[in-house]
């Protein structure tokens, strides 16, 4: 997956989840922040931004801010959008007779849904930002909504289907995803339930560059 029209800014701070302030040449910006979540450890006063403008007219703001260089120098993307495109791109190469975007399952809307022959497949895709000591963990904040799908993947998995929990890591060098149960213990608990039920984990290890993600397939 690949960016256009990437800049190079110095992050000064983020007012609120949506947008952040950026200073790009000595000259001060307000960007839109691409992912909701807490992203602390990452969005330091002082760290090097990367930015890309889509050009969409009417937008509030001009660039959106899709990667930073954590304090350890490990460069990380933290576009919340860019897990389900790279994951897009997978699967699209794989020999799946069918990929459908946004299936609904439930009570739930999955990323994707996938047929091979007699074969039945459900993926839900969440993206890691949060890293610590070389491992990836999730989620950097609760998630009702995310312990909501992996419900969703085991009633899916009881049905017939192949469930499968895919986790993008946004990040080189961590080949691991695990619970962040400090933050959502809840999360952990049903990550378990899962496992035990049968849903595959797989974890997309990527190699981050400033304007582009590719990510490759481990399974758990």
């Amino acid at each position: 997956m690949i960016y256009d029209n990437v800049t190079k800014a110095v992050f000064v701070k983020r007012p609120n989840r949506f947008i952040a302030e950026v200073d790009i040449n000595g000259h001060r910006e307000t960007v839109h922040v691409k992912n909701t979540g807490r992203c602390k450890e990452l969005l330091i006063p002082g760290c090097e931004v990367w930015l890309t403008a889509p050009g969409t007219p009417g937008r509030k703001t001009k660039y959106d801010l899709i990667a930073v260089r954590k304090d350890t120098g490990m460069l990380f993307n933290i576009d919340s959008q860019a897990p389900n495109k790279v994951v897009k791109e997978w699967l699209l190469s794989q020999d799946y007779d069918m990929v459908v975007p946004e299936y609904t399952y439930g009570d739930s809307r999955i990323d994707f849904y996938m047929e091979r022959r007699a074969e039945k497949y459900l993926m839900e895709v969440k993206g890691c930002t949060l890293e610590r000591d070389g491992i990836g963990f999730f989620p950097d904040a609760p998630t009702e909504r995310g312990v909501k799908h992996i419900r969703e993947l085991i009633k899916a998995r009881e049905d017939g289907y192949h469930s499968i929990l895919a986790f993008v890591i946004q990040m080189d060098g961590v080949s691991e995803v695990r619970a962040n149960v400090n933050t959502h213990p809840e999360f952990g608990e049903a990550l378990e339930e899962a496992k035990n039920a049968g849903v595959e984990i797989w974890f997309f290890k990527c190699h981050v560059e400033p304007d582009s993600l590719t990510a490759v397939l481990r399974r758990l």
